[in-house]
């Protein structure tokens, strides 16, 4: 394991995504989308598609969760950042962390984790889209070298008001 995971979080392991993992990622990703700004949407996910949205990142080797006492209290993901060929060598990373567990440094160590197999897997350039208000987020990526590229001013809505997204990019290579 990095020294840098053991540093920043005592107590705490990450490990690439199993699929018996889908159900804890589900309840984590599904706790953001009702109770947060950090995923644009308002549908959460079933177990079937939970199920298949863990399956996708598992085929490219690109999930990860952190294990605390037997559970997991955070995952993070990296995929492509757009569909087009032209985009192939930059990828977008996500974290997220189990109500009750912030603080603790495990969003530290799980973007330490798609940082280090990202740039593993040969890829040129990692961003974050991260809602503006997010501060611990964008401070996050901070620590870890990502620079602010810009921000897009209301391109988002949710719980009833517009959002601002904030682009931040690390080069890997």
């Amino acid at each position: 394991m990095n020294p840098i995971y053991e540093k920043a979080a005592p107590g705490v392991t990450v490990r690439p995504a199993l699929p018996g993992d889908a159900e804890a990622v589900r309840e984590i990703r599904n706790h953001a989308i009702e109770h947060s700004t950090a995923l644009w949407t308002d549908r959460t996910l079933s177990a079937a598609e939970g199920a298949d949205w863990l399956a996708a990142h598992l085929e490219r080797g690109s999930a990860f969760v952190a294990e605390a006492g037997g559970e997991v209290v955070g995952f993070a993901t990296y995929g492509p950042w757009r569909e087009k060929e032209g985009y192939r060598h930059t990828v977008e990373n996500s974290v997220y962390v189990r109500e009750g567990h912030h603080g603790r440094g495990i969003g530290s160590v799980l973007l330490a984790a798609v940082i280090d197999a990202a740039r593993g897997a040969g890829h040129h350039v990692m961003v974050a889209g991260i809602e503006a208000g997010n501060a611990a987020s964008v401070r996050l990526h901070e620590r870890y070298g990502f620079e602010h590229a810009g921000t897009v001013r209301e391109v988002g809505i949710k719980f009833g008001r517009w959002l601002d997204l904030t682009i931040m990019r690390l080069p890997l290579s």
